[in-house]
């Protein structure tokens, strides 16, 4: 697993760049220009593609996500268990943000909203 990398001049993110006359990859800061070369010349990338009308829907996945806060203080109205991961996102048609709930039970994964 990757870790990210910090900027030692202004704690920011470091992000993989490519030297191509060199051909070597380094980290470079968006915000300062410090650059540092790679112990590593992997570099993860994620694509999400989506056909024409498709839209992004939350994934039950999404439970698992280490990233995401929790609560017990809900339960699932599919299931009745007790902890849930929530966010908030616009939804569709509507203006501002909406919170949004998935069960933590690995065999419901019910959504929905606050």
């Amino acid at each position: 697993m990757s870790t990210m990398k910090f900027c030692r001049e202004c704690n920011n993110i470091l992000y993989p760049k490519e030297d191509s006359e060199q051909k070597i990859l380094l980290y470079e800061c968006r915000n300062c220009n410090h650059q540092e070369a790679t112990d590593n010349n992997i570099v993860y990338r994620t694509e999400v593609h989506h056909s024409v009308g498709e839209h992004t829907q939350v994934l039950q996945d999404v439970a698992a996500d280490s990233t995401l806060p929790r609560t017990k203080s809900v339960r699932c109205s599919n299931c009745s268990h007790g902890e849930a991961v929530f966010f908030q996102a616009t939804a569709r048609g509507e203006e501002g943000m909406t919170l949004f709930f998935v069960c933590c039970n690995p065999n419901c994964g019910h959504r929905w909203r606050d």
